[in-house]
């Protein structure tokens, strides 16, 4: 791949990777290696625990997620992570937004012929 190409996709990726993070947390409330292992399987996210848990620090700080401390049979005490209510909040602002340039890029892409 070409250079401009490769920045291109890592700067896709670290924008939508907030919203994948609270779309895996929209359900139910999750450890962080669960949360690594269901996002890595994401095609072309390219996601590690090095690039996860500092992200979620960061979230948690803004107030979209907040963490309980449990302990674990298998190991050391599991970190949990749930949405906030602003989390949800947030969540739901980042999912009309995204609908919105789907659909505008889609037009764009429909009207240059390469449909």
């Amino acid at each position: 791949m070409n250079d401009y190409f490769d920045n291109w996709t890592v700067q896709v990726r670290k924008g939508l990777l907030d919203l994948c993070v609270l779309y895996a947390l929209a359900d139910e409330e999750r450890y962080g290696y669960d949360l690594v292992k269901r996002l890595v399987d994401l095609p072309g996210m390219g996601v590690t625990e090095g690039t996860l848990y500092p992200l979620l620090s960061r979230l948690r700080l803004q107030g979209l997620v907040r963490t309980r401390l449990e302990e674990s049979s298998e190991g050391p005490a599991r970190k949990y992570y749930a949405l906030t209510s602003e989390g949800r909040r947030i969540l739901e602002l980042m999912e009309e937004y995204m609908d919105k340039l789907n659909e505008g890029t889609r037009a764009l892409r429909q009207k240059g012929g390469r449909s």
